[in-house]
């Protein structure tokens, strides 16, 4: 199920309105316009199986690329094909094979059950009495559903709700899976779960799924990969830990000692806090065995964790890096 995506670009033609009545009065009669390209020279491939996260600021291009992969949008030029199928053609066929998941949209009917939807995708995807009943009971027990499914839409949390969005999306086996922000809103413990669903699910049936997220805790739970976009264009496709690695050249080291101990902490590294005990130092990635090991043998060391930096520092990195660029 490969998504092979070459020299995408889209482009908005936008009113520009100008302030003051008198303008407003003009535009009626009037209009100027200016392109905005929202997506620019894009170009990636994504095999079966891959979960991909795709990551970059708001107005980046990322729910453009998105809907132009599901067919809601038509690229300006370029190129897009999922499993040979070119999405704005709106086939039949490819809409059985893909689902988009927007944390911000709901599919489901607000004043009915989740239940009731779930019977009208069964008609809309014609799914055989026997599949439905299969995938239904799989999914209400892997996202805990079975109190909801009676429930009115409208009297459920967002965590139910985005619960049983998932569920809806899946019930005809899509063999690529689009998510757009699927954990936004929710809850630390439910995000949890969704993410744990969504590894669950991808390793079961295959599904090639890419995920756009603000919460990089989605990212590096689920993701080998990342591509970056920033005004429309991508500036990095690749492995997250080379990320990781290329834009952090330091590693975090977390100490606990006993609280009275002092000590010259700046001689081993950037000290970033130290509290009761506890002493956080960024160190260069090449200096950690020796920094390590010289405060072990110097000190009384109750505990020591070597970490990298959270990776919503290295992001911002990979766009600071980009503007200076420009």
């Amino acid at each position: 199920m490969t998504i092979q995506v070459q020299d995408l670009n889209k482009s908005f033609r936008v009113h520009v309105r100008q302030e003051g009545w008198t303008e407003a009065l003009r535009s009626l009669f009037k209009r100027e316009y200016q392109t905005v390209q929202a997506v620019k020279d894009v170009s990636f491939t994504i095999n079966t199986g891959e979960i991909v996260g795709f990551l970059g600021p708001n107005g980046a291009g990322k729910t453009t690329t998105m809907k132009m992969l599901a067919g809601l949008l038509h690229p300006t030029s370029g190129t897009i094909e999922v499993d040979g199928f070119k999405p704005q053609e709106q086939k039949n066929e490819f809409k059985k094979i893909m689902s988009l998941v927007m944390g911000q949209k709901s599919q489901l009917i607000w004043d009915i059950p989740p239940m009731e939807t779930f019977l009208v995708n069964k008609s809309v995807y014609e799914i055989d009495d026997h599949s439905f009943r299969q995938t239904l009971d799989e999914l209400v027990e892997l996202l805990e559903l079975q109190p909801l499914l009676g429930r009115p839409v409208r009297n459920m949390s967002l965590g139910q709700r985005m619960k049983c969005e998932l569920a809806c999306s899946l019930l005809h086996r899509p063999s690529v899976l689009f998510l757009d922000e699927p954990t936004i809103g929710l809850d630390v413990n439910t995000q949890e779960k969704v993410r744990q669903f969504i590894a669950n699910y991808n390793r079961e049936h295959k599904t090639t799924i890419l995920l756009t997220s603000h919460y990089m805790g989605d990212v590096t739970a689920l993701c080998d990969r990342v591509m970056i976009i920033n005004h429309g264009k991508l500036l990095y496709d690749g492995e997250l830990q080379v990320l990781s690695e290329k834009l952090t050249p330091y590693k975090l080291l977390e100490v606990r000692l006993p609280s009275s101990t002092r000590g010259p902490w700046e001689s081993y590294g950037e000290v970033v806090t130290f509290e009761d005990g506890k002493l956080t130092l960024r160190v260069a990635r090449d200096r950690v065995p020796l920094v390590s090991s010289e405060l072990l043998a110097n000190y009384e060391i109750n505990d020591l964790n070597i970490q990298d930096p959270p990776m919503e520092e290295v992001i911002t990195l990979a766009f600071q890096e980009e503007s200076h660029d420009h």
